[in-house]
Order: structure tokens, then C-alpha cells, then sequence
């Protein structure tokens, strides 16, 4: 699970390398873009989530059959919303970047890049969503086989599309969204091609493809909190991203190679909290609670270990790692504040991000979820707020914003954790 968030991470910081090549709007265009996409794969985190959560306990129960069948139910649901956002992103394309505040320069010369990526969705939502099943079932190296090639065809493909190499033309900004489309859309045919061969502990047969109302209002119920969840965070990066986008795009183009390199460390941590999830689910579905319990623990102070290292990295270098990406001198200060500022609470981070995963990899949603809408809500939007426009602290002020909610939200995640009510879940 941590080498398939390394491939993700390392992903998101090759694109963001070539798009930077292409200027200031276009790093907006994609910071703006990927905001509002946060929202829309808060449906398939949802319901990869909850694919996770049961799955793990089926298998865990000795029922691969009924763990293969959740499985086809959840694909089902996720292709569903996939088609509406593609239609409604590409016919709205100029109007979302607008929405947000993106200026005139932004909205034409990147609405395509905006199209193409949100008419591509589906293969985005069925990677992730796929990849929580396979992890679920205990099976995480199909999910990194299945993330290492998507994204192995995208950072190839990045810079062939971008700047044309031969007979093959450059498209700027299209190209970064065809390659990101295409690479996706090759580790989803990767995976149903794992789903389909009968090789696989999840495995779709005629006995178990068959639409079962039960199972998907489970999953749809179980969901809910994981969308709830991310919604509530998704809309909390977006609203920041808003108020940000007041200082212009200089602001924007920093604020997003910051949060590009502070998501390269997390998503290792990220792959330690899915671990943490998927033993919990299973300890779970064999009656082992205090197994559930440590391997949660041991996570979170290997993640802590991890994040602490890298704070320290992206401290001591803070300018010459955004400078990378950008030459522009305004982009590289934001950036390096923003990389700065951040990075004083990554230790936090570590332990809400693994305490909320192994909460959700029991089945308790409904918890994180109240926990993100009144710590991110209540606490991080009203404080970058004033920051930012009382104490007129601009995109400083949403730095520190971030540092001080995510350090709050650990704080809480942990007391809760600790609390050991989600032993008791029934799924």
C-alpha cells in the first residue's frame, strides 16, 4: 500500500513539474480544476471506503463470494455518478473556473484542460474505487500494480502530449489532461482484467454479478459517511483555494506546487492508514479487536516517524524545491511559505489520517465525519478567513490555517480512537 501511494505521490509532483514548464495560468488552471475535483471523488473515496470496510470484514468472515459480490454492486454505483459529473463538468467547464474565481486569462486558455479531465472522471473514480476493493481483500499489490501502471503511462505520456515529440504534436495543458485520462483509463483495464481472470480472491463470476438492493443500500449507507467525510474536506480546500485566489493567480500557482509537494510525502502516510484499515476490518471480522487496536497504533507512530523526516526536508528547503517547478519569483515565495508553514504540523497529520482510516476500515464513517465538519467547518474556514482578509495575512493567513485545524483534527481523531467504540460496528 505504500509503494502504490509512492507512484501516486510521485505522480503529482511529475505533472505539476511539466504543466509548470507552461506558466503561471496553467499551474492555476489545475490547481482550480483539481478543487473542484476533490468534491467529485468524494463519492468514489466514499464508496471506496466503504467497499474497504466491507470487503474486509467478509473476508475476514471467510466469505470471499459475498465480498466479490459487494464488490460488483459498488462499481455499479460508482459508474453511475461517474457519468452525470462528466456530463455536467463538460458542459460547465468555463463556469466552474469562474466559480472559482479564476481570472479571464485562466477560464480560456484552460477550459479544455477542465473538460477533458472531468469527461474522463470515470476512469479516475473507478481506479480508486477498485483499488479500495483489492486492499479490502487483503490483495494490495494488484492495487499498486494497477496505480504503477496508470500512472506509469501518465508521466511518460505527460511530457509527449504537452510539448510533442516527432510526428506527435504538442497540445500544452490538453495534453497533461489526455495523458492523466489515458494512463487512468489503462490501470482501470488492468484491473476488471485481474476482476475477470478468476485468479483473484475478488473475483466476478455470473453467481455473483447480479444487482442486490441489500448490499447496495449497505454500501450506499456505509458510504455516506465516507462522502460526508471528504465532502465536508473537499469543500474546505475549496473555499481556501477561493479565498486565496483573491490575492491572483501568482498566489494560486504557489499555493498549489506547495500543496503538490506536501501531498508527494502524505500519500506514503496515506498508503500506512489504508493498511491500518483494511487490518482493522479483518481483525474485526475475526473477533480480534485488540489486534484491530495495535495495528492501528503502529501505523500512526510509523507514519509520525516518516512525516516528522520530511517536515524537516521541506523546511530546510523550502525555496529550492518550489523553484523546481516554477522560476517566477512570486510563486516561489508563496510556495515556500506555504511549504514552510504547513510542514510545522505534519507530525499531526500522521495520526489523524490513520485514526480516521482505521475508524472508517471498522465501518464507523459517521464519526470522521463529525469530526471533519467541526474542525474543518467550525474551526479552519472562519480562522483562514480572518487571517487572510482581517489580520490581512493573504495566503499566509490560510497557511496557518491549515497547520493549526489539522493539528486540531489528530488532537480529536485520537481521543475518539481511544474511546474504542468503533469495536462495536455492525456490518
Amino acid at each position: 500500500m505504500i509503494l502504490e501511494m509512492v507512484m501516486e505521490s510521485l505522480f503529482a509532483v511529475v505533472d505539476i513539474f511539466f504543466v509548470g514548464k507552461l506558466g503561471v495560468y496553467a499551474v492555476a488552471t489545475v490547481g482550480l480544476t483539481e478543487s473542484v475535483l476533490t468534491i467529485i471523488y468524494s463519492i468514489s473515496i466514499g464508496l471506496s471506503m466503504a467497499a474497504t470496510a466491507i470487503v474486509a470484514r467478509r473476508i475476514g468472515e471467510k466469505q470471499s463470494d459475498a465480498a466479490s459480490s459487494a464488490a460488483f454492486q459498488a462499481i455499479v454505483v460508482c459508474s453511475f455518478f461517474a457519468v452525470v459529473v462528466a456530463v455536467l463538468g463538460v458542459v460547465y467547464a468555463k463556469e466552474l473556473l469562474s466559480i472559482m474565481g479564476g481570472e479571464i486569462e485562466v477560464i480560456n486558455s484552460g477550459h479544455r484542460y477542465t473538460q477533458i479531465i472531468f469527461g474522463g472522471n470515470v476512469c479516475v473514480m473507478l481506479l480508486f474505487l477498485i483499488n479500495g476493493i483489492f486492499r479490502g481483500a487483503g490483495n494490495a499489490a494488484v492495487a499498486m500494480r494497477a496505480l504503477w501502471i496508470a500512472n506509469g503511462f501518465n508521466i511518460i505520456l505527460d511530457p509527449l502530449l504537452i510539448f510533442g515529440l516527432g510526428p506527435i504534436p504538442g497540445m500544452g495543458l490538453e495534453g497533461a489532461a489526455w495523458a492523466t485520462t489515458t494512463g487512468r483509463g489503462i490501470g482501470v483495464l488492468y484491473q476488471f482484467y485481474i476482476l475477470l481472470n478468476g485468479k483473484s480472491l475478488i473475483k466476478f463470476t455470473m453467481r455473483n454479478i447480479q444487482m442486490k438492493l441489500s448490499t447496495i443500500w449497505t454500501i450506499l449507507k456505509v458510504a455516506s459517511g465516507g462522502m460526508g467525510q471528504f465532502l465536508i474536506e473537499s469543500a474546505s480546500w475549496i473555499l481556501l483555494m477561493r479565498i486565496i485566489s483573491e490575492s491572483g493567480s501568482v498566489a494560486l500557482a504557489g499555493y498549489t506546487i506547495a500543496v503538490r509537494l506536501i501531498i508527494f510525502a502524505l500519500l506514503p502516510g496515506w498508503g500506512l492508514s489504508n493498511a491500518a484499515a483494511t487490518l482493522v476490518g479483518q481483525n474485526l471480522g475475526a473477533l480480534q479487536p485488540g489486534r484491530a487496536e495495535r495495528s492501528a497504533w503502529l501505523a500512526a507512530h510509523i507514519t509520525a516517524v516518516f512525516l516528522g523526516i520530511c517536515s524537516i526536508i521541506f523546511i530546510g528547503g523550502a525555496g529550492f524545491f518550489i523553484g523546481i517547478f516554477n522560476d517566477d519569483k512570486g510563486v516561489i515565495e508563496i510556495g515556500r511559505l506555504g511549504l514552510t508553514i504547513i510542514c510545522l504540523g505534519y507530525i499531526f497529520f500522521a495520526y489523524g489520517m490513520v485514526m480516521t482510516q482505521s475508524l472508517n476500515g471498522a465501518g464507523d464513517t459517521r464519526t470522521p465525519t463529525i469530526i471533519n465538519l467541526t474542525v474543518l467547518w467550525g474551526f479552519q474556514i472562519p480562522l483562514a478567513y480572518i487571517l487572510a482578509n482581517h489580520f490581512g495575512l493573504g495566503a499566509v493567513g490560510v497557511f496557518i490555517a491549515i497547520a493549526l485545524s489539522h493539528s486540531l483534527h489528530a488532537v480529536v481523531s485520537t481521543l475518539v480512537f481511544r474511546r474504542g467504540r468503533w469495536k462495536l460496528v455492525q456490518l
